[in-house]
């Protein structure tokens, strides 16, 4: 059996990878002044980061159409019997409930959506594992099992630098982003129940940085061989330094960098860090 593998634009795998491990791409849109661009197609993170220091308003994101998921589920049905689409957190985008409609309105071909509960890299782990198996020759249900096992394998952390987009995008009160921006709290988020929910409150960059260290360093003293990636919202030098820190701190996990893209971004805003880690 031939199983393609589908992931949408906040997984941010770099379009060579995707290349390499046959990884089919569905983007999601970031609207800017009312014109619509798919992200890592129309717009690139960088781009859209210089158009942002600019704007008053706030973009907004948009889930891709299902119109787009049956072209392309159509497309793969003529050389794949099944497709595994894999998703960001189901909970923060309609993307995971749009492609499993499409799905179901696709002839030839099985699709299984999968809720990867995750977003960026942590979602991108996933789905570059599941293109390897479907490489190798692997079964729809191996690759699905497998993917399981990542999911509750995973963790991830991020801390924004300013605290005006998560109150501007209704996930923090007007005065609860005043206050943390005086007494320059970084709050540190992760993923519950498939939503951004407050892990802890810190004072400083600095701090929230080293409690991310330490919840690392928490699974890494159990044994388990683990990769991790950096992410970042423009700070792909402090991303770097940080990378070489953990691996002098950490030799046996495997580190890379990667990035929150546009989507994502609008709602972290420039500035954002985070690790995501999981069993390699």
């Amino acid at each position: 059996m031939k199983t393609a593998i589908v992931t949408d634009s906040t997984a941010y795998i770099p379009k060579e990878v995707r290349d390499d491990l046959h990884i089919h791409m569905i983007p999601l849109n970031v609207i800017i002044n009312g014109e619509s661009f798919q992200e890592e197609v129309d717009i690139t993170a960088e781009e859209y980061y210089a158009k942002m220091r600019t704007l008053d308003k706030l973009p907004t994101s948009s889930q891709p159409a299902i119109g787009k998921f049956v072209e392309l589920f159509e497309h793969l049905a003529k050389d794949y019997d099944a497709i595994i689409s894999i998703h960001l957190s189901k909970n923060i985008s309609g993307t995971y409930q749009g492609a499993m409609t499409a799905g179901d309105m696709v002839d030839g071909v099985d699709v299984y959506a999968f809720n990867s509960g995750w977003s960026c890299m942590a979602q991108g782990f996933h789905a570059i594992d599941a293109a390897k198996m479907a490489l190798d020759g692997k079964t729809p249900e191996e690759i699905l099992a497998r993917l399981e096992k990542l999911k509750a394998s995973t963790k991830a952390y991020f801390m924004v630098d300013d605290l005006s987009h998560l109150q501007r995008g209704g996930r923090l009160s007007s005065s609860q982003a005043m206050i943390g921006s005086l007494l320059k709290i970084k709050p540190l988020l992760t993923f519950k129940d498939d939503v951004i929910v407050p892990f802890e409150k810190i004072r400083t960059q600095k701090k929230a940085l080293n409690r991310i260290y330490e919840l690392l360093g928490e699974d890494v003293a159990k044994g388990l061989p683990l990769r991790a990636s950096i992410i970042h919202a423009n700070r792909e030098q402090q991303a770097q330094d940080i990378k070489t820190e953990l691996e002098a701190r950490y030799p046996n996990v495997d580190f890379s960098i990667s990035y929150f893209g546009p989507v994502i971004a609008t709602h972290l805003g420039e500035g954002a860090i985070g690790i995501a880690w999981m069993l390699k």
